[in-house]
């Protein structure tokens, strides 16, 4: 393992089957696991964890939150080869919420190797995650509060705590941490799938059995609780008897680990014969290619390749009102013009002979990989655009090689939306998410959610930004609503509680009376979250993300990832561009919880743009809803592969061979370029 600012090993054990990552508590530093780390046998490495502001870090800030700390943590297992052996976290008091916050963005990630997987989480000395952390930590304590709190939890001699330089130093450590400590906020619902161990110790003053248990609500796997003798700070003192405790469970786990069946052989041993596999797809700038030489023949495209014309194309052949429903934004249109005055102040500055002769396009998203980095946006009734609809949609993604996200207000159900991408031949690499308006009628939601898993869907994206209809003068000029004509409510008509809270024999206007009535929820907080992670195993995203501040808040409640968004400006006039928003939403979350992006994106270009300032893929929306009205399934196809095409030769020209190779460095804000930019390597 390569040794970072982060992470000590104190005996280092080249033949260790697995490694046993070590957050110290508050005041603490990695030194605190030294006696651990030579007590456990030679099959279990310890790597501790040195947060910053202390002893070698100690010119470093401390950090203000605990996800901060973990995010760091995470950045430094990943980046320093830990993908070659099992991990097992181990956190004391403070250092348990580190070690949990860490276990969840490990596991988001997914991406440690075969044998590098997370095993087990061992808490220790420590309230569970959803406690009230900011009671239970005064900021405004006195160093004498500080001190008789240190003595009360006993471990420390007291002949330091009568020492002033010593004094000194804990208070300013328990100061610095403490306010991490206090800003903490984890929703009940927040959960590890792996195992969690608490261990207690038996004369701990501070922490009990009946406070520990609560640690069982945030695992979706097997919980124990585990005594040990001695105080507080048992854990990490000599001749405790932790070391043979925790040899015991992880050898447990790596035996179980290494006789359980492989899931790929047993998937591949139990799934039914497969079709051999479609070819390998060209490269997505071939379309250009495949025009020029049908042009020989006098061929030209049905559909224009400048996608932002398609709009107005649309609209000598969509019914006026319904042009204006797919088209309108809220209020002056002041966020839709932001949305791409934000594109247009970023140029590219590209990067010549960098080796682009073959691309890849491809994304790691949720535990999956994606073909391309973009995903079809929810848009909702699609049938005021074509016949067909969401499942021309669907079809057309499956067709081009493009995952899809179904609104929850779409004029077929879900069901038989997903029947249709599945006819289509749609691939592992394009899954099918679901996105959620929620109900205010919690049977209905949770039935709506129960649904979309068993359809086979594999994600939810929780859209936050319509607590009610924006004020949309296309759409009152017309008086059209498309729901209130029986358009975009499917998944409720199909819905088994929503159709048994019908009176007999219910006529569309009464069918549409109850959607109105239930079909919003402008009560919704932050404490519901864990009510949805409860009826679901599935990810969940947050969409509609604008403040960093509220990216905090959906990561705290159980979220998995966010979707940087303005509703594509349909929502709330003179608001942020989402791209303005995604740098600062990106830094906020850190590097690795995944970061998606909307509203305003039209072109390949623009794609790269959102890439290079922090997203993870991108979902692209109106501009193949106008493809389905001039061409159904395959004007919808044309919008993306033209859309592809450009993404790919953008590559190209940029000197980008992956994804991976799209970096802040490549976007420059409008204007002469400074005389200093700094050399900077490719993130790969």
């Amino acid at each position: 393992m390569t040794r970072t600012t982060w992470l000590r090993t104190f005996h280092p054990k080249p033949d260790a089957e697995a490694r046993l990552v070590c957050f110290p508590h508050a005041g603490g530093a990695a030194v605190a696991f030294t006696a651990l780390s030579a007590a456990l046998p030679a099959d279990i490495e310890v790597v501790a964890v040195q947060y910053p502001g202390r002893q070698d870090r100690r010119a470093e800030p401390f950090a203000d939150d605990i996800t901060t700390l973990a995010a760091g943590a995470v950045e430094a297992l990943a980046g320093a080869g830990c993908d070659d052996r099992p991990l097992f976290l181990l956190g004391h008091s403070l250092g348990s919420l580190v070690a949990f916050e860490a276990a969840r963005l490990l596991e988001r990630r997914g991406d440690l190797g075969q044998r590098g997987g997370l095993e087990r989480l061992f808490a220790s000395a420590a309230w569970p995650p959803s406690a009230d952390w900011k009671a239970g930590t005064p900021e405004d304590s006195g160093d004498d509060v500080i001190v008789e709190h240190v003595r009360w939890l006993g471990g420390v001699p007291e002949a330091l705590l009568d020492d002033p330089g010593t004094v000194a130093e804990m208070v300013r450590l328990m100061r610095g941490d403490n306010e991490a400590l206090g800003n903490y906020r984890c929703a009940e619902g927040a959960a590890v799938a792996a195992p969690l161990t608490v261990l207690l110790a038996e004369d701990d003053p501070k922490n009990t059995a009946e406070q520990m248990t609560g640690w069982a609500r945030h695992t979706r796997g097997a919980y124990a609780l585990e005594p040990l003798p001695g105080g507080h700070f048992a854990l990490t003192e000599r001749d405790s008897g932790a070391a043979p405790l925790l040899t015991r469970y992880i050898r447990e786990d790596l035996k179980k680990a290494a006789t359980a069946p492989d899931p790929v052989t047993a998937a591949q041993a139990s799934a039914p014969a497969q079709a051999a596999p479609t070819a390998p797809r060209a490269p997505r700038a071939e379309l250009v290619r495949e025009i020029y030489l049908a042009g020989i023949a006098g061929e030209r495209p049905r559909l224009s390749t400048d996608l932002t014309t398609l709009k107005d194309a649309a609209r000598a052949v969509m019914e006026p009102r319904a042009h204006a429903y797919v088209a309108g934004d809220a209020g002056t249109g002041a966020t839709g013009r932001a949305n791409r005055e934000a594109f247009d102040q970023w140029r590219l500055l590209p990067r010549m002979w960098k080796g682009g002769g073959e691309r890849d396009l491809s994304v790691s998203l949720l535990g999956r990989r994606l073909d391309v980095p973009v995903l079809l946006a929810p848009v909702a009734a699609q049938t005021v655009a074509h016949p067909e609809g969401e499942l021309a949609s669907a079809r057309a993604a499956a067709e081009v090689g493009v995952p899809f996200v179904l609104s929850s207000f779409s004029s077929h159900s879900l069901e038989d939306v997903a029947q249709a991408a599945e006819a289509a031949g749609a691939a592992d690499s394009q899954p099918r998410w679901y996105q959620l308006y929620w109900p205010n009628d919690p049977a209905v939601a949770e039935s709506l959610v129960r649904r979309v898993a068993a359809a086979g869907y594999t994600a939810i994206v929780v859209t936050v930004d319509n607590p009610t209809f924006g004020y949309r003068p296309s759409d009152l000029d017309t008086a059209y609503l498309p729901f209130v004509h029986g358009e975009g409510i499917a998944n409720f008509t199909s819905d088994p509680v929503f159709r048994s809270q019908l009176p007999e024999e219910a006529g569309e206007m009464a069918t549409v009376a109850h959607w109105a009535k239930i079909a919003s929820n402008p009560t919704l907080t932050w404490d519901d979250l864990p009510r949805l992670r409860r009826w679901t195993d599935l990810p969940l995203l947050i969409k509609g993300i604008q403040h960093p501040d509220d990216a905090h808040r959906a990561l705290a409640a159980g979220a998995d990832g966010v979707v940087v968004s303005n509703h594509g400006g349909r929502q709330l006039d003179g608001g942020v561009a989402a791209l303005d928003a995604l740098p600062a939403v990106r830094a906020a979350v850190g590097p690795h919880v995944p970061v998606l992006m909307d509203s305003g994106i039209r072109t390949g270009t623009d794609i790269v743009k959102a890439l290079a300032l922090g997203a993870d893929a991108v979902l692209y929306g109106r501009p193949y809803v106008y493809g389905l009205a001039l061409n159904g399934q395959a004007g919808a196809a044309h919008a993306l592969r033209c859309l592809l095409a450009d993404l790919d030769l953008a590559m190209t020209l940029t000197g980008c061979p992956s994804v991976a190779d799209i970096t802040r460095e490549l976007v420059v804000l409008r204007g002469p370029l400074p005389e200093d930019r700094p050399v900077r390597a490719s993130r790969r």
